[in-house]
């Protein structure tokens, strides 16, 4: 029998962390959802197991080095190599600039770059192993949002490390397209609702952008999507 693909979801959630490991396991798809906060993972995996294959929680911080490598090692060692890995985690306060401190500055530069660094190293690191074992590519998907493309008065925590995930992004894609890997940056441009909650004109469905992140990962070869933006259709851009 075939093994299920294994896709990472790095800052799962009850939004929209819960909504692409919900879509991902509906692909037959074996889930990992990692992170730092315990108590909300059995939960989301439990849930998800009902689906189909398996799904496994792992407490993570991905601004740790150590911490991302050993995630991935256990991963691959409970399900396989990852062909899909999501880096989700944020951080952030607003705050005006004159208020705000060094601590939290980069606790929240940490969590919304650092962490998308450690993460798409690891992952692009076994995926490329899993290339030169003669299994396929993979792809890497960044969770970014309206921050990634303007810094807004009261919002550089968030602004700074969303333009550093972006531009993290690019470089990758350049790099690893080439190698079989498709790195994606998706922009966030709203609100997004609750998961099952009432459709909203003003929010972003998550079940909606999870399909969106799925096709991302679909996609052939011949036409990769580096960037896509995502709103709702009174969203304002």
């Amino acid at each position: 029998m075939k093994a299920a693909k294994v896709a990472a979801i790095i800052g799962a959630g009850p939004g929209l962390g819960f909504a692409l490991a919900q879509r991902f396991a509906h692909a037959g798809m074996s889930i990992a959802l990692a992170a730092r906060d315990a108590s909300r993972l059995d939960g989301l995996a439990s849930a998800c197991c009902g689906i189909v294959h398996a799904a496994r929680p792992y407490v993570c911080d991905a601004t740790e080095e150590a911490a991302v490598d050993g995630l991935f090692s256990l991963v691959e060692a409970d399900l396989g190599a990852p062909q899909l890995v999501v880096y989700n985690a944020g951080a952030f306060v607003q705050r005006s600039v004159l208020d705000t401190s060094v601590e939290e500055f980069e606790r929240c530069w940490r969590v919304g770059c650092l962490g998308g660094f450690l993460v798409g190293r690891a992952a692009a690191r076994a995926m490329l192993s899993h290339i030169e074992q003669g299994g396929e590519g993979g792809t890497i998907l960044f969770t970014g949002a309206t921050a990634s493309l303007r810094g807004s008065a009261g919002f550089h925590n968030l602004a700074v490390g969303k333009f550093g995930l972006r531009a993290l992004a690019q470089s990758m894609a350049r790099e690893l397209g080439p190698r079989g890997i498709h790195v994606a940056h998706v922009v966030i441009d709203g609100r997004i609702g609750p998961a099952g909650g009432e459709a909203s004109a003003s929010t972003l469905d998550p079940a909606a952008i999870a399909e969106a992140y799925y096709q991302l990962h679909c996609q052939p070869r011949s036409a990769w999507t580096q960037e896509l933006d995502l709103r709702p259709w009174s969203e304002k851009f």
